[in-house]
């Protein structure tokens, strides 16, 4: 039985298991159309799918010739990650470059529904689900709650457990690497980042979010409100409160500035950093970044007050942070997307490709882009700052790892240490699995479609069976037996599972459902539309030019003393810096004395 013969036939037990309940949660439109119960019939909306009938499966004349031509993602990542003497040429031709890469941001972009649809109340669209931002947003609706099984009418009538499912599937037995040679530099990055728009309001539950921008706003440097915001403004040239400690500028501490963090009580009050997230306390890492922003935020403030020694202390803040915002964006994709994708073609941060194209300035965060984001196998370990050796249990919390080692070392260190593969299964870190755990239970209480739904809705051919999503036997055969179904292998166990691409750090679903919220983001922010992107935003030419020119080299050497070292989101020599195997019952050993309640108590599962 082929599998299109197979779909009809779970379609038509599907009707007769739903007998009397919801039709549509057999999921029966496809191609993007909208299912609507009508008693124990439904109707497929099809309107612009390029697709008819009475499940959308009938293409029209040019939706038949573009999928005709179009070639699959996979063979489009060969494509850009080969052939590096061709890529160099076109890197070097800036018309074809520019060309390519506004392809790139309009294909990638025009997949994400704006304005936003659902939330995880509410599977069509109306008002609220629209209006009401304290939301995550949704690119697939829930499943409906009276369906047969939990992921709709396939799969068995119970989902795993959650602990049983990581234990076995997810559960580091040894330490596997990232073939792409990616740096703790960018594990910590990308903690660092997404934790501006990634906060989960866990006291509502995981539906919703206390980010209020919805997008790049460096919410984690300044604060999530002005309240905050001002607690942590020094109100002079613009600049943010520090201190100096050997002889550099460090965040101020949690007691001179009122600023509420999370940190446990043995914490001396020397080492409680106030930044703009109440958790970046929680990792060195990721205090480190709050360290070189802090001091690249006040860096900026001296160049344009230096420029325009009339501006006022407001004027000096708010440009230098939407100078800050261009920075980051132009980080993110010239060096953070550009080393992810592995790509010869050279990313370009340009937001006037998009000026002739219909495009909307705004954002919603998508709750399945936070669940994807969950990149804890990335985590080694054991953290390396110079020659010293660092488990779970002594970094966590220990902002005397920044104090004594200072951000040289340890920018240093962590651009030689490689993280770990993402995709592939059996790589997150014991000390940290109940927070995969606790994800995976969220997304059942949001009732997240399955794995194969994100691949439809994001144009790839479904999985036809578990060998087939795995590239294996093993944890093919255990899948089969706790799911039932490859149509109802859960979203997230399901992109950690996945076979990586070759030598690559993810699997296909993980970078083809990631990139389009990640480039819809970013350039949906305010400063890339036509009113905002000239220099006069950013205080003129001065201001501009820093923009276009940052990078993550430059953002390290023009905020440490001394030789700047290598800053890189890509180890330098992987031969060098392979790490030592910790097999798991050494691993647990590590994370034993780790309380979650101490670490969770206040903030998300995302840290």
């Amino acid at each position: 039985m082929n599998r299109q013969t197979l779909s009809v036939f779970l379609l038509a037990l599907g009707f007769l298991v739903c007998e009397g309940g919801n039709p549509c949660c057999s999921q029966p439109c496809e191609n993007r159309g909208v299912c609507t119960a009508l008693g124990s019939d439904y109707e497929c909306d099809c309107t612009r799918t390029g697709y008819y009938g009475q499940n959308c499966t009938t293409p029209e004349l040019l939706t038949l010739i573009k999928v005709y031509l179009k070639p699959s993602p996979n063979t489009v990542h060969y494509l850009l990650t080969h052939f590096k003497g061709f890529w160099n040429i076109i890197n070097s031709i800036s018309f074809l470059r520019d060309a390519i890469m506004k392809y790139v941001l309009t294909s990638r972009s025009n997949m994400i529904d704006s304005p936003s649809t659902y939330n995880s109340d509410y599977d069509y669209k109306n008002w609220e689900a629209y209006s009401n931002i304290s939301y995550y947003t949704r690119a697939l609706p829930p499943l409906p709650e009276d369906c047969p099984t939990p992921m709709g009418v396939v799969g068995k009538k119970e989902l795993p457990d959650a602990k049983v499912l990581a234990e076995k599937l997810l559960m580091r037995r040894e330490f596997i690497t990232d073939p792409q040679g990616t740096s703790l530099m960018f594990g910590f990055f990308a903690q660092h980042f997404t934790h501006q728009f990634f906060k989960s309001d866990m006291k509502k539950g995981p539906a919703f979010t206390l980010a209020t921008g919805h997008g790049v706003d460096l919410s984690h440097v300044y604060g999530n409100d002005l309240q905050k915001q001002h607690k942590l403004r020094l109100f002079k040239d613009g600049k943010l409160k520090h201190q100096v400690l050997n002889g550099e500028v460090y965040p101020p501490t949690v007691k001179e500035t009122g600023v509420h963090m999370i940190y446990p009580p043995h914490i001396p009050e020397s080492q409680r950093f106030a930044v703009g997230h109440e958790a970046f306390g929680l990792v060195p890492g990721l205090m480190m970044y709050a360290v070189i922003w802090l001091r690249e935020h006040n860096r900026v403030c001296d160049v344009l007050k230096e420029v325009h020694p009339d501006w006022d202390d407001e004027r000096l803040f708010q440009t230098t942070r939407l100078i800050l915002i261009g920075e980051t964006i132009r980080i993110v994709i010239e060096d953070y997307v550009q080393h992810l994708s592995g790509y010869n073609f050279k990313l370009k941060f340009d937001p006037e490709l998009l000026f002739k194209e219909q495009f909307q300035y705004q954002n919603r965060i998508a709750s399945e882009f936070n669940t994807l984001y969950h990149w804890h196998p990335l985590m080694p370990d054991t953290f390396r700052v110079g020659e010293t050796h660092y488990n779970y249990k002594q970094f966590i919390f220990n902002n005397s790892v920044v104090i004594e080692h200072g951000i040289n070392k340890m920018v240093e260190s962590f651009t030689n240490q490689i993280s770990g593969r993402v995709a592939g299964g059996r790589n997150v870190p014991v000390p940290i699995l109940y927070v995969t755990v606790e994800t995976i239970e969220h997304n059942r209480k949001l009732r997240y479609q399955s794995l194969n739904a994100y691949r439809k809705r994001f144009n790839m051919k479904p999985y036809s069976s578990f060998e087939d999503l795995t590239g294996e036997t093993e944890m093919a055969a255990l899948l089969e037996e706790m799911y039932g179904h490859v149509d109802a292998v859960e979203f997230y166990p399901g992109l950690l599972v996945e076979k990586p691409r070759p030598n690559s750090i993810f699997g296909e679903t993980m970078v083809e459902v990631g990139a389009p919220f990640s480039l819809k983001g970013l350039m949906g922010n305010p400063i890339c539309s036509p009113e905002y992107w000239k220099p006069s935003t950013f205080g003129g030419k001065v201001g501009f030019e820093i923009v276009n020119t940052a990078s993550l080299q430059n953002l390290v050497c023009n905020n440490v003393r001394g030789p700047c070292p290598v800053a890189s989101f890509q180890v330098q020599n992987i031969k060098e810096t392979e790490p030592v195997i910790i097999n798991s019952s050494t691993s647990q050993s590590q994370g034993s004395d780790i309380n979650p309640t101490v670490i969770l108590k206040e903030t998300s599962t995302e840290l």
